[in-house]
């Protein structure tokens, strides 16, 4: 899977909608930690790692380890505000990819 930047400006890579692979995705979700973590980032909310790890009860370097894997795998987006790093769930693109994964993912 290759892995484009999204805008001249943006230095976090993420893979291009088109080339999600749904075993790529499911794989990465079978940790139940990253399946709570996209039910989290379902209500659109765009979060900082800190607040992710809290919600979930983890380490900040345990939760940046999770939510790379899930930048990778094409299921969020990591966007630099200055020295902030908001994650937002890519709804649009796998809705795209893949209608209805979503809301099987977040039931």
């Amino acid at each position: 899977m290759a892995l484009v930047t999204v805008s001249t400006r943006e230095k976090i890579p993420h893979p291009a909608a088109e080339s999600l692979d749904l075993a790529t995705i499911m794989r990465t979700l079978g940790d139940p930690v990253r399946l709570d973590i996209v039910r989290l980032l379902a209500d659109d909310v765009p979060r900082m790692c800190s607040d992710i790890s809290s919600a979930m009860g983890q380490p900040d370097s345990t939760c940046s380890y999770h939510l790379k894997l899930m930048r990778e795998a094409g299921l969020t987006r990591a966007q630099q505000e200055g020295t902030r790093r908001l994650i937002s769930l890519r709804r649009t693109d796998l809705e795209a990819r893949f209608p209805g994964l979503v809301a099987v993912l977040t039931r």
